[in-house]
C-alpha cells in the first residue's frame, strides 16, 4: 500500500480499500524426555517421550473495502498445513507453537478465517489517526466512538490485546503468550467464531462487549449458531495512561459461555454409580479413549455455564522495552470447550526492540507463563479422564509452567528470522512426566 501511495495511485490515510498478506513457517524439535508412563491405562493423551518434530506453515491474505460513509467489509481467507507434537495432546495451557489447530493436517487446507462488517459512529473527541494495517483502513476516527462489527471473526481481533504478547507471528511462539491461558473463548477447531462485538471508545477509556459462538462439540469445526441458546459472552474494560510519560494500559475482561458441556464432578458421580458408563462405552461425542476404568464427559454433557475473569497489563518502561502480566481465574468446574484445558492462568515477561545493539528492528523477548487445573479437574484427570488436549490415564498434580526466550532478526524491511527455547515443567499438570526442551525457529514475511 505504501508503494501504491509512492506513486499517487492511493491514499494511505484516507483508504476507501487496502490488501496485505503474511506468510509464516514455524519448526519445533522437541528433545526426548523422561515419563513415569505414557498413555496409562488405555488413555491415549499423553505427549510422547521419544524426540519430534513439528512444523505449520501459514499464508494469509487480508483484504479490506470502505462499503459507505464510516462503514467496511473484511475477508480474510488462509490457508495452514500442520504436523503437531502427538497429536496435539500432552500439553495443557503451554503449547509450544500458537498457530496449531485441532484437527489439523499435513495437506494444506483453505479456509475463510474472518468475513465480517464494521461500523463507527463518531460521538465527538479528538481526531485519532487510524494506520493502514491488515483488517484496518488508514483514516481519521473520533476519540469518542461507537464501533459495531458483525459476521466471522476472532474474539482476540479485538479483545484481550497486548503490545508485547499477543502476536505470535513475530513475538513468543508459546499459546501461553497469545491469550490467558485459560480463557476457554467461543471459537471453532481454528479459533474462529460468529457473532457480534461492539466498542465504545471515550478517550482514554474503552468498554467492549461481544457474543459470539461455541462450537456444536468440544473443539470441533461446527459451529452452533443457536446464539439465543448457546453462546460465549464477554465484557473488558479497558483503560490506557501514561507514567512517567510512557505509555501502558490496563485491560480487565470476565467471560460466560452457555452451552451444552460436562462438569467434572457430574462425570465422576455418573461413573461411580454406574461403571458401565466409562470412557470407552459412551455413545456421543468422546474423545476416543480406551480406558474403561475412567468417567468420561460424555455421558454428562447438558446445558452449562462457564465463567472466568482476568487482567491484562503492559507497560513502556523504556523507548525499547515493554513488561506485560496477564493473569486468569475461570470457575474450573466444565470441560475445556474452545481453547486449552487450564482453570487459572498467570503469563509475564518482557519484549524489547533491538535499538540498544543498532539493530531497532530486530525483536527479543523472554517470558513465563504458569497454568493450573482445579481440584475437581485434578480428581477428573487422575481417575483417567481425558479431555481434547490431556489426560495420561493417572496425574501427580503439579503445576503446569514453561519459560520461553526468543530473538527475531530483521532480514529485509518485513521479513524476520527468529530462533526459540523453550523448557516445559509439568506438561499436562502432571509431575511425574517431564520436563520438556524444545527448540523453534520461525519465518515471517509480510506483504
Amino acid at each position: 500500500m505504501n508503494l501504491l501511495t509512492r506513486y499517487k495511485l492511493h491514499d494511505i490515510h484516507d483508504e476507501s480499500w487496502n490488501a496485505y498478506g503474511q506468510l509464516t513457517y514455524i519448526s519445533s524439535l522437541k528433545l526426548p524426555f523422561s515419563a513415569a508412563y505414557t498413555n496409562a491405562n488405555g488413555s491415549t493423551n499423553s505427549l510422547l517421550t521419544g524426540r519430534e518434530h513439528s512444523f505449520t506453515a501459514s499464508a494469509t491474505f487480508f483484504l479490506g473495502v470502505r462499503l459507505w460513509t464510516s462503514a467496511e467489509g473484511y475477508f480474510v481467507p488462509e490457508v495452514i498445513a500442520e504436523r503437531p507434537l502427538s497429536s496435539l495432546r500432552g500439553i495443557g495451557g503451554s503449547i509450544q507453537n500458537f498457530e496449531l489447530q485441532k484437527g489439523g493436517s499435513v495437506t494444506p487446507q483453505i479456509y475463510r478465517s474472518r468475513s465480517y462488517l464494521q461500523q463507527t459512529i463518531g460521538l465527538g473527541g479528538k481526531r485519532v489517526v487510524k494506520t493502514s494495517d491488515p483488517m484496518q483502513l488508514g483514516s481519521v476516527v473520533d476519540s469518542r466512538r461507537l464501533v459495531l462489527r458483525a459476521g466471522n471473526f476472532s474474539i482476540l481481533d479485538f479483545l484481550d490485546k497486548n503490545s508485547f504478547a499477543g502476536d505470535l507471528r513475530q513475538q513468543f511462539f508459546n499459546m501461553a503468550f497469545l491469550t490467558y491461558a485459560a480463557y476457554d473463548f467461543g471459537s471453532d477447531a481454528r479459533g474462529f467464531s460468529y457473532g457480534g462485538v461492539a466498542e465504545l471508545y471515550w478517550d482514554d477509556w474503552a468498554l467492549r462487549f461481544g457474543r459470539i459462538s461455541l462450537p456444536k462439540d468440544p473443539n470441533q469445526l461446527s459451529a452452533d449458531f443457536r446464539l439465543d441458546k448457546h453462546y460465549g459472552d464477554q465484557v473488558e474494560v479497558e483503560h490506557t495512561h501514561k507514567l512517567g510519560g510512557r505509555a501502558g494500559a490496563v485491560r480487565i475482561l470476565g467471560y460466560r459461555n452457555r452451552g451444552r458441556m460436562g462438569r467434572f464432578d457430574d462425570a465422576i458421580a455418573a461413573y461411580r454409580s454406574d461403571p458401565g458408563k466409562n470412557a470407552t462405552t459412551c455413545p456421543g461425542f468422546n474423545y476416543g479413549s480406551e480406558n474403561a476404568n475412567a468417567p468420561d464427559l460424555c455421558w454428562v454433557r447438558k446445558a452449562n455455564t462457564k465463567l472466568g475473569i482476568g487482567i491484562n497489563v503492559e507497560q513502556y518502561v523504556s523507548d525499547d522495552i515493554g513488561l506485560f502480566l496477564r493473569g486468569m481465574i475461570s470457575d474450573g468446574k466444565s470441560e475445556v470447550y474452545a481453547y486449552t484445558p487450564t482453570d487459572r492462568s498467570l503469563a509475564f515477561g518482557l519484549l524489547s526492540r533491538g535499538s540498544a545493539w543498532g539493530r531497532p528492528r530486530d525483536l527479543a523477548g523472554t517470558g513465563v507463563g504458569l497454568a493450573w487445573i482445579s481440584g475437581i479437574h485434578a480428581e477428573y484427570l487422575r481417575m483417567g479422564g481425558i479431555d481434547g488436549f490431556v489426560g495420561d490415564g493417572n496425574l501427580r498434580l503439579g503445576t503446569e509452567s514453561v519459560f520461553e526466550v526468543f530473538y527475531s532478526v530483521n532480514l529485509l524491511s518485513s521479513a524476520w528470522l527468529s530462533g526459540d527455547y523453550q523448557h516445559i515443567t509439568n506438561p499436562a499438570f502432571n509431575k511425574d512426566r517431564g520436563p520438556v526442551d524444545i527448540f523453534g525457529a520461525r519465518f515471517h514475511a509480510e506483504f
